[in-house]
């Protein structure tokens, strides 16, 4: 096995070997103790080491690796610990386990969304409070952890219904709870991501910007839990059906350019959610199942300050670089969103939001 761990470089040599539940032997890293099982590098944290097949032959260890071996004799160093600052050009990079990168990158790697929420609102509370001050440099992985036990399937085989029965009703609610599990690590992401974005004035964001995230990341962690709750409450919970990977498509496309993250996931996905609300609240008070209305309108009023969040943060980003922000919204979203918005659209909570018809109205197919 590689002697170098996949999260931060800690030194898997000075690790422990220990027993798992299921008998697997694994290998402990002693500066973060996430574990490796020694068969094949997995952990359970999401992470994935290299290991090299071995064979005993006479006597002599031979190793199956396309790398070249040292034959120098190792010697014994003081390691680093990830806690330590190092200076990255201008830039102080930070990325020790008291830094919210380190926090948001803990949580993408959370397969389980019932401890992805509760995470979420643990390092809320330490943000808010101060116990974390530091925003760090740690890169995100490519995709956030998912339960193995999950049933995935492609976006259009996902099968809701109207509501108007039990199981259409679960569908629903599933189907949400599926939204903001993945919201949750979108919202980690754009935090993670974008640390060490630079203005082209040469600035950074301010820190207003990761408290706003931080602060959708726990609201979304809160709809989760709601949503979970109801299913539970309704005779299912979260994992009974398939679910599809689809918000995560846009996370992917947009991963190197902010605005165009903030102009997809916030102000057209978000914003989609403030037009479908309407309807779909209509269809659980229908059906006389007003404890599921509630939480609807819980997530709405929510939503609602998402929106609000990206808009500010996209026409903030435009402003500092001199750019016109309807036509660069514009420009963006038929760069990263495939054909046009459709209607009809929540005029009243968009406006709540901040987004006037001006934004979205010019990305509707023409009559």
């Amino acid at each position: 096995m590689d002697s170098a761990c996949p999260h931060e470089g800690g030194p898997l040599e000075q690790g422990d070997i220990e027993e798992l539940c299921d008998g697997r032997l694994a290998l402990t890293c002693p500066w973060h103790y996430f574990e490796f099982c020694l068969d094949d590098g997995s952990s359970s944290s999401g992470l994935q080491n290299q290991v090299y097949e071995v064979k005993v032959c006479d006597g002599k260890v031979y190793i199956q690796t396309e790398n070249a071996l040292s034959l120098t004799p190792w010697k014994k160093t003081q390691a680093k610990h990830p806690g330590n600052t190092e200076a990255a050009g201008s830039t102080q990079v930070i990325h020790n386990d008291c830094s919210l990168t380190y926090w948001a990158n803990k949580i993408l790697c959370t397969s389980d969304p019932e401890e992805k929420a509760k995470l979420t609102h643990k390092v809320q509370e330490m943000w808010n409070s101060g116990k974390i001050t530091e925003i760090g440099h740690l890169q995100p992985p490519a995709q956030p952890s998912r339960k193995e036990d999950l049933t995935i399937v492609q976006p259009g085989q996902i099968k809701r219904g109207k509501g108007g029965t039990l199981a259409s009703r679960i569908a629903l609610l599933h189907s949400l709870a599926n939204i903001e599990q993945w919201a949750i690590d979108l919202s980690w992401d754009i935090i993670a991501r974008f640390a060490t974005f630079h203005l082209q004035t040469g600035e950074r964001l301010p820190k207003e910007f990761f408290s706003d995230f931080v602060k959708v990341a726990g609201d979304e962690a809160k709809h989760y839990q709601l949503l979970e709750k109801r299913l539970v409450e309704l005779g299912s919970h979260f994992g009974d059906l398939p679910v599809h990977n689809g918000l995560w498509q846009s996370a992917s496309d947009t991963a190197h350019d902010l605005l165009g993250r903030l102009a997809i996931v916030h102000m057209v996905h978000e914003a989609r959610g403030l037009d479908v609300h309407p309807q779909t609240l209509q269809r659980f008070s229908a059906q006389g199942d007003e404890n599921s209305a509630e939480v609807l309108e819980v997530i709405y009023t929510d939503e609602i300050t998402h929106v609000a969040a990206g808009l500010k943060w996209f026409t903030y980003i435009c402003n500092m670089e001199q750019r016109d922000c309807l036509s660069t919204f514009h420009e963006l979203v038929p760069l990263y969103f495939k054909g046009y918005l459709k209607p009809p659209f929540n005029t009243e909570g968009r406006k709540s939001a901040g987004m006037s018809e001006e934004w979205y109205l010019p990305l509707v197919k023409p009559s």
